[in-house]
């Protein structure tokens, strides 16, 4: 198929749905999605079948659980979905579609994506890609059930990111020196016309740092379509509710423009736990979510897994932060009574996850609570379930990780 052909197949399947794949309908929009729901499993355009816990908008994680943690990239075919708005585009037109670069700028610029890749220097990052809601369910140990879906860790991956740095484009638009923010906006489109667009912002200081991409590829191939085809924004270090997807508009801006996604919906406390004491109180001063905090995941063993007495277990998993990179992450096999460093990975980048693993001998019968914990450079160690804040919105979560195993 010529690429323009595929894309056009893509976005039949999307306009079909994938209720449609399965013979039955989905839940339209599960803004909440109840623990007890159990998703299907589908087989999307350009991935492997995942679970879908919603096809409108499509949110999907990868089948193998843990196990996608064993390995420092990401696949394409395996990697997160999540989308905020319904109506996402059945068909985009390479030979018409642009980027319009407007605002408080010299030259106004309208860009398709082989001026992208002939005018500008290409770029790569290695960088995480967490959705603000990962691990989200886990704040039932400490609170109340937070709002949103309830992600387990399923909501994150690592990809080698390609395209033209945010500040060469603003640079070669002419940035006024009146410009203070810059506004962020994809294809995707909510169904009512009350909804607001999924607007981002960021400084104008910020959008001029060098690590922040527009990027056109993932792991060396074309974005997938339902990870934001043709360009998507890649702001390494930060949540992915900033990654605008499918970006089409940036304008430079002299001054802030509220937004519900920055202003009400992505926000935390603002105070230093970033927590609320009470679950029903909602008058507080708010701040965006931005960099991520330091998390280490366990990729394997997973919860319930039975290990022979006597074998020698390889514990692994991932480890990555805001950017400041890991300094170590430790592992406990005795529900948290005891430390031991375990042996890191290569380093991909201080943006990128960090494997770790950690050899043990599994000499006694019994349950075992095993746990890790990543340190950064910083300083900053992830704190236990019982010493994070709880928030409303249930963002941010990294506690330390935990799995249960029994040896027989």
């Amino acid at each position: 198929m010529s690429q323009l052909n595929r894309r056009h197949f893509l976005g039949a399947g999307l306009l079909l749905g994938a209720s449609t794949l399965i013979g039955k309908e989905l839940p339209a929009k599960p803004l909440i999605v109840p623990t007890e729901y159990i998703p299907p499993i589908i087989a999307f355009p350009e991935k492997r079948p995942m679970v879908a816990i919603s096809d409108r908008p499509p949110l999907l994680k990868s089948v193998k659980g843990r196990e996608i943690f064993t390995q420092p990239i990401t696949p394409n075919d395996e990697f997160f979905v999540r989308w905020h708005m319904p109506d996402i585009p059945t068909f985009i037109d390479l030979n018409t579609f642009r980027l319009e670069v407007k605002g408080a700028v010299s030259t106004p610029l309208s860009l398709s994506i082989d001026d992208l890749k002939s005018k500008f220097e290409p770029t790569e990052i290695t960088a995480v890609l967490q959705c603000g809601g990962n691990s989200r369910m886990y704040y039932k140990e400490v609170g109340p059930a937070t709002h949103g879906v309830q992600w387990d860790h399923g909501a994150m991956g690592c990809a080698v990111w390609k395209g033209v740095r945010l500040k060469d484009i603003l640079e070669h638009a002419g940035a006024k020196e009146s410009a203070k923010w810059v506004g962020l906006n994809g294809l995707e489109k909510p169904a009512m016309e009350e909804t607001p667009d999924f607007f981002r912002e960021m400084s104008i200081t910020e959008a001029m740092e060098d690590q922040i991409l527009v990027a056109y590829s993932m792991n060396g191939e074309d974005l997938p379509y339902l990870n934001g085809f043709p360009l998507r924004l890649v702001i390494p270090g930060h949540f992915a509710d900033s990654w605008v997807k499918m970006l089409s508009e940036i304008t430079v801006l002299e001054s802030y423009q509220k937004s519900f996604f920055m202003d009400i919906a992505y926000t935390v406390p603002d105070n230093d736990c970033e927590c609320l004491v009470s679950g029903s109180d909602f008058e507080y001063k708010r701040k965006p979510i931005a960099t991520m905090k330091v998390k280490s995941v366990i990729g394997y063993p997973s919860d319930n897994t039975q290990i022979k007495k006597g074998s020698k277990v390889k514990i692994t998993g991932v480890a990555f932060d805001q950017g400041k990179g890991i300094k170590e992450v430790q592992i406990s096999v005795d529900g948290g009574h005891s430390w031991s460093k375990s042996i890191l990975g290569k380093e991909n980048g201080k943006y990128a996850y960090r494997m770790w693993n950690f050899d043990w001998e599994a000499k006694t019968k019994g349950e075992f609570s095993i746990m890790a914990r990543a340190i950064n450079r910083i300083g900053n160690i992830q704190p236990q379930v019982d010493e994070i804040g709880w928030n409303a919105g249930g963002y941010q979560y990294n506690a330390v990780d935990v799995v249960n195993i029994k040896i027989v």
